[in-house]
Formats: structure tokens, sequence, C-alpha cells
């Protein structure tokens, strides 16, 4: 983690955000950030575009569905293994 920079806050509490972090941070004029309070800080951050939230949403339905073949597979080894299992009497 870089060192914290200062920057002035102008009259009108504008804040110039440094050439690094905009680079880093993929942030271009026009763009939009989003600013909130949090635990006595004040954090800036790009927000997560719909393009980001669908591949997230595609990764995680395709981690489900790995997930599921394979428990499928181990379901049907342990079945075979193992038989039925017997009635349970409460």
């Amino acid at each position: 983690m870089a060192e914290p920079e200062t920057r002035k806050v102008g009259d009108r509490g504008q804040v110039t955000l440094p050439k690094r972090l905009r680079e880093a941070f993929d942030i271009h004029g026009g763009d939009e950030v989003t600013i909130r309070e949090e635990d006595d800080k004040i954090v800036i951050e790009k927000p997560t575009s719909r393009a980001d939230l669908a591949e997230g949403y595609r990764r995680r339905a395709e981690h489900h569905r790995d997930l599921a073949a394979e428990m499928d597979g181990t379901s049907r080894e342990a079945n075979a293994s193992l038989g039925d299992a017997p009635d349970w009497e409460e």
C-alpha cells in the first residue's frame, strides 16, 4: 500500500484524486464514484458496473453447477457402495 497523499479541498468541496490512483482504478474525467462514510472515514470508490456484476453472477452460477455435478457423482458413488439408507424411526 502506498503512502497516503494530502490534498487541499477547494472552496466548493472539490478534491483532485491523485493520478496514480485514477490510473490504478481506471477512473477518468466524467466517471462516477461512490462516496460514503464508514467507521468515521470518507470512502471514495468506483461503483461496480453492470458488466462486472453480470460476470460475478456468471462465475457464481458456473461454480454452483460444477459443485452440483461433483456432488451428484459423489452421491451416486456412495449409493453404489453403501446402498440405500436404512429406514430411520424417530
